[in-house]
C-alpha cells in the first residue's frame, strides 16, 4: 500500500513545490510509481513539470466529485511520476467545502483507491492552514516540513505543530511528522547554524540530517518544466534530494522495526 505525504507550511516561499517535485523525481527514477497532487492554487508544480493548467480535470473537480481521480492524472516526461495538477479556482473550495459533509475527509476519500496502485503520493498543500490543508493532512500518513533558515520562518513552526496534533487527535490518529527539512541553505552565514541549532533544541527527533543548499540549478530548473535531477544531475541540489529520499527510507525502515 502507498505512502502519501503532505509536504506542508503555512509560510510561502519555504521549498515546498520544489521539494515535492524533486523527490517524487528521484523516487520515480528509483522505480517507484509516484503521483504528485499539487493542492496549491498557485500551481508551481504543475508548472514545474511543464504541464499546462487547464479549467477542467484538475484536482478541485476531483475534490468536488466533478471527475475521477484517473480522469485528472497526468503523465509526465519522467520516469514514474505522474500529476494531478490544479487551478487558481482551488482557492475558493475551501468555503465551499463549509456545506460538504465530512468535508475535513473528501481529499482522503479522493486518494483511497490510489494507494494501491501508487508507492509514493506527494501533497503539495498551500501556504495556509486552511480547509484545504487541513484535507491535505487528514488524507496523509506523515507531513514533511520544510522551513527556510531564516528567523521569520520559527514562527509558524509552533503553529504547525498544533494544527497537526489538533487534525490528528480529530481526524487522523495516525498521523505524523515525517520530518523537518531545512531549505535554501547557505553554510557560511551565521544565521543558518544558529537556526537549525535552535529547532533541534525543541524537536531533536523530527530534524533531517540531509539540509537542502541555496542552488541555481533548483531555481531554474522550473521555468524548463524540469525537475532538477534531470536538469544538472550534478547540481549541488540535486544531489541533496537524492540524499533526503535516502534518509526518507532508512527512517521508514527503523520506523516499521
Amino acid at each position: 500500500m502507498g505512502k502519501i505525504i503532505a509536504v506542508s507550511n503555512q509560510k510561502g516561499g519555504v521549498g515546498k513545490s520544489t521539494t515535492v517535485c524533486n523527490l517524487a523525481a528521484v523516487f520515480g527514477a528509483r522505480g517507484k510509481k509516484v503521483l504528485i497532487v499539487d493542492f496549491d492554487p498557485q500551481g508551481n508544480t504543475t508548472t514545474s513539470y511543464g504541464i499546462q493548467k487547464r479549467a477542467n480535470n484538475n484536482i478541485r473537480d476531483v475534490l468536488m466529485g466533478d471527475c475521477s481521480l484517473s480522469r485528472a492524472v497526468c503523465p509526465t516526461d519522467f520516469m514514474g511520476v505522474s500529476v494531478v495538477p490544479t487551478t487558481q479556482k482551488l482557492a475558493d473550495t475551501s468555503i465551499q467545502l463549509i456545506n460538504v459533509k465530512d468535508r475535513a475527509r473528501q481529499l482522503r476519500e479522493c486518494l483511497k483507491d490510489a494507494r494501491e496502485f501508487y508507492d509514493y503520493i506527494f501533497i503539495d498543500c498551500p501556504p495556509t492552514l486552511d480547509m484545504l490543508t487541513i484535507n491535505a493532512l487528514v488524507a496523509a500518513d506523515s507531513v514533511l516540513i520544510p522551513l527556510q533558515c531564516e528567523f521569520l520562518s520559527l514562527e509558524g513552526l509552533v503553529e504547525l505543530h498544533n494544527t497537526i496534533k489538533k487534525v490528528r487527535d480529530t481526524w487522523n490518529h495516525g498521523l505524523y511528522v515525517e520530518g523537518i527539512l531545512f531549505t535554501m541553505c547557505v553554510e557560511r552565514y551565521k544565521i543558518t547554524g544558529q537556526i537549525i541549532s535552535e529547532v533541534k533544541k525543541h524537536f531533536p527527533k523530527e530534524v533531517f540530517s540531509t539540509t537542502i543548499p541555496r542552488n541555481v540549478a533548483l531555481s531554474e530548473a522550473p521555468s524548463f518544466g524540469q525537475p532538477a535531477m534531470y536538469y544538472d544531475k550534478k547540481a549541488k541540489g540535486s544531489k541533496a534530494y537524492e540524499e533526503l529520499a535516502r534518509e526518507m527510507v532508512k527512517r521508514e525502515k527503523k520506523r516499521n522495526k
